[in-house]
């Protein structure tokens, strides 16, 4: 059986509660100054109660139990500044804190009442002891007290709203990525799906022309090359047409993702690239992304070096950093990872290679030849 371990607080809301606690002291403090006997015990139960209140209103945020244990909160401030003090009034600012949690109107509104008659009895109860100079230092804090329940209401209104804008800025984002494959599996059904049709009659016909005419089945076999020149054609119009990532846009961001980690971030080189091709800009973009991601969550590093080269036989990507390196096996490359291995399987679509060694730090070599197209072939 699974035993839940206890937590004193939500511990998505890390030290935010403790720092309340601290002053639950100011009870303590008047307890131990002007209290003797039977009501200095009661007190200490009462401030124990009290603590216990403040516990469960976290844990009961939008359950029937909340309304409860916020009544027994403003029980106890109350119990405390008739029996004892008008001083306890100040604890009223925890329970502020949770009336602003109510985003019903009428559930925050009864919550509201409620609480300002338990800190206005008792001012009328002790009429005659706290109109002195004590109530100028009193009053500014009272009326903070009791206008900070809509500012908390106000605030976390605000920060649903903001929440809910992400979700449905993500939802869009998520349904428009989807639009974008159907629309692309319609451009390749209707742009590719006749061509390939014809590719694989035309091959049938070549296979039973061999043994019969074989000059028909050479004048077959120059019209399935003519038709897959045209797919080809076909594919690379398409994939112009859609929106590719870039080395530049990549560069960009990973400055930003950089500095959001305190990674300095130095560049060499054109990320343009002469001459690449939207399909090999595409995949070195992709492969800089990752390389960036990798940084960012395993290198614990502080600089971050990126050079585009180059040469008349290929284009270099290469990404430097100064951390603490990836583990390495005899022949200097390094155990294939998720992310890696998609990374090397993307580059072998444009005869791609990488490599990635580790000294003083992680060196990420990305290559991709560069293809002469031949001329009659681009022409056609």
């Amino acid at each position: 059986m699974k035993r839940h371990s206890f937590h004193m607080f939500p511990r998505h809301l890390g030290f935010f509660p403790y720092l309340w606690l601290v002053y639950l002291s100011l009870p303590i403090y008047n307890l131990i100054s002007y209290e003797t006997g039977w009501k200095l015990y009661i007190g200490y139960v009462m401030v124990g109660l009290f603590f216990v209140t403040y516990r469960q209103l976290y844990f009961a945020e939008g359950k029937r139990s909340f309304f409860p244990w916020l009544l027994l909160q403003m029980l106890i401030i109350l119990i405390f500044c008739i029996g004892y003090s008008s001083s306890y009034l100040l604890m009223g600012f925890f329970t502020a804190n949770f009336i602003g949690w109510y985003t019903d109107k009428q559930k925050f509104r009864t919550a509201y009442i409620l609480f300002v008659l338990v800190e206005t009895i008792p001012l009328i109860y002790h009429m005659d002891e706290i109109w002195n100079i004590n109530l100028l230092y009193t009053l500014p804090f009272m009326i903070i007290m009791l206008l900070s329940p809509f500012g908390i209401r106000s605030m976390i209104s605000r920060q649903k709203l903001e929440k809910e804008l992400a979700q449905a800025n993500e939802q869009i984002h998520n349904l428009i990525k989807g639009e974008e494959r159907m629309r692309i599996a319609r451009d390749l059904h209707d742009t590719l799906g006749h061509t390939l049709s014809l590719i694989t009659l035309k091959s049938q016909l070549v296979e039973k022309l061999v043994d019969v005419n074989i000059e028909q089945a050479r004048h077959e076999a120059r019209e399935i090359q003519n038709t897959s020149r045209a797919a080809l054609r076909q594919v690379r119009e398409l994939v112009s047409d859609m929106r590719t990532a870039t080395l530049t846009e990549e560069l960009n961001e990973a400055k930003i993702i950089l500095q959001s980690a305190d990674i300095e971030l130095t560049h060499e080189g054109n990320p343009r690239f002469d001459g690449i091709p939207d399909t090999a800009h595409n995949i070195l973009s992709l492969c800089l992304r990752e390389a960036v991601t990798n940084i960012v969550k395993h290198s614990r590093a502080s600089q971050c070096h990126v050079s585009f080269e180059q040469s008349e036989g290929e284009w270099r990507l290469l990404v430097k950093d100064n951390g603490v390196g990836v583990p390495n096996d005899n022949h200097g490359y390094t155990r294939e990872k998720n992310g890696l291995k998609g990374m090397a399987e993307r580059l072998a679509l444009v005869g791609g290679m990488m490599r990635i060694t580790a000294e003083r730090g992680t060196l990420l070599t990305v290559r991709v030849p560069i293809v002469i197209t031949n001329r009659k072939e681009r022409e056609a």
